[in-house]
């Protein structure tokens, strides 16, 4: 029965990831790469933003789901000459890396959605070569520790750091959602590699999703949501027919009361932009901060 499933979904162009398994292949894969995580409370989502706006953008994100800032300070955090104002926002449910760049931004940054810290930048460069990814902005040092920028199948560009000393930060008290969206052509391709490379797992695979999740209530659509140390990821498979904001969000925050938030974000200058709706489960609504920001924010269906 197991192979007569793995050659169905082949046949069916969906993999082994469709129906929650782990291939050899992959097996194989995640075996020769090293465990590279740190944890989901070291992992941020990164915000450009105009340096007219920083301080806005600030005010609202932390008004709307508490934490603090670190000190702003103004560096060079890319291998060519540049200037930005950088500070770390860190929230109970997800942490900001902010930048207000100064000058022109070098290519390719900007376009990378997160940065994940890595307990070894050669290790890390490694497993991801392995797993499929290119890397797009080789190891170069920052201030405080090293960088690499690399580009998952589909496109998908990510951030890694190494630190030079450890940071210690407590959990989150939700795990916020990397939102990841794909072309179908590329989606197997972008799982499975992502998955070899966090040794993490499929926790839910929907080929019929409901559509209004990503703007289009009467279709379906294809979600795969994956866990790994790295945190949580919800990968929109779509055939790039999304109505605005829908895939300009990088990351869905989990909180207790979506009214009680967006009230706060409203009330510090964010805009709700998708109004709240239901559906598989959850209660969300799309937000756009100071700066163009746009998240997306949800609860428990109720709540």
């Amino acid at each position: 029965m197991r192979i007569k499933s793995l050659a169905l979904a082949a046949v069916l162009g969906l993999g082994a990831a469709s129906l929650g398994i782990v291939t050899p292949l992959q097996a194989r894969t995640a075996q020769a790469t090293a465990e590279v995580a740190v944890g989901a409370q070291y992992d941020t989502t990164h915000v450009y933003v105009d340096p007219s706006e920083v301080d806005a953008f600030v005010q609202s994100f932390l008004a709307t789901f508490g934490g603090q800032s670190t000190k702003q300070v103004v560096a060079t955090v890319t291998p060519t000459p540049s200037s930005t104002t950088s500070q770390l926002l860190q929230t109970p449910v997800g942490t900001v890396s902010l930048f207000g760049f100064k000058t022109p931004i070098p290519h390719p940054f900007g376009a990378e959605r997160t940065g994940y810290l890595v307990k070894d930048m050669d290790a890390a460069i490694r497993a991801a070569r392995t797993a499929g990814a290119d890397v797009i902005v080789e190891t170069f040092p920052d201030p405080i520790g090293r960088d690499a920028v690399i580009q998952w199948p589909g496109g998908v560009n990510m951030q890694l750091y190494w630190h030079t000393s450890a940071p210690n930060y407590a959990a989150f008290q939700t795990v916020p959602e990397n939102r990841v969206y794909v072309s179908k052509d590329r989606a197997n391709a972008f799982i499975h590699s992502f998955l070899a490379f966090s040794h993490g797992k499929v926790v839910s695979d929907d080929a019929h999703a409901p559509g209004i999740e990503i703007g289009r209530p009467n279709d379906t659509y294809r979600r795969v949501r994956i866990e790994s140390t790295f945190g949580k990821m919800s990968v929109q498979v779509s055939d790039g027919h999304l109505p605005y904001p829908y895939g300009r969000e990088l990351t869905g925050y989990e909180v207790a009361n979506l009214s009680d938030t967006l009230a706060k974000a409203k009330a510090s200058g964010a805009k709700v932009l998708v109004e709240p709706y239901t559906a598989g489960g959850r209660q969300l609504a799309m937000v756009a901060f100071p700066g163009n920001y746009v998240a997306q924010i949800y609860a428990a269906a109720g709540k």
